[in-house]
């Protein structure tokens, strides 16, 4: 069957569910539940939560990044940032804790 047919039948199939009161609807309960199991079945893929970690740590370093920039600017001071590329402010000490 043609794909744009099927998609149009169950549109009908859709609407005439929902105005005879016989479509499902999630509660939050409902909708809580379908979320944790969907939680846990990504979080079982380690490699892509690797690459999830990853890309939030640079989104991170980079706006930490251009808000040194920013003060540095706004302040008429140069760059604060360490030549090693580092994001540690002039004047702190790097922490020595991991995360």
């Amino acid at each position: 069957m043609d794909p744009e047919r099927q998609r149009e039948i169950a549109r009908k199939g859709g609407r005439a569910a929902h105005r005879s009161g016989n479509a499902h609807q999630f509660d939050s309960e409902e909708a809580r539940e379908a979320g944790r199991k969907g939680g846990e079945v990504v979080s079982q893929d380690r490699t892509h939560m690797a690459r999830i970690g990853a890309r939030g740590g640079e989104a991170r370093g980079a706006n930490r990044r251009q808000q040194t920039r920013e003060r540095g600017i706004e302040g008429g001071e140069g760059s604060t940032e360490p030549e090693d590329g580092g994001s540690l402010l002039s004047g702190s000490t790097p922490s020595t804790r991991h995360h």
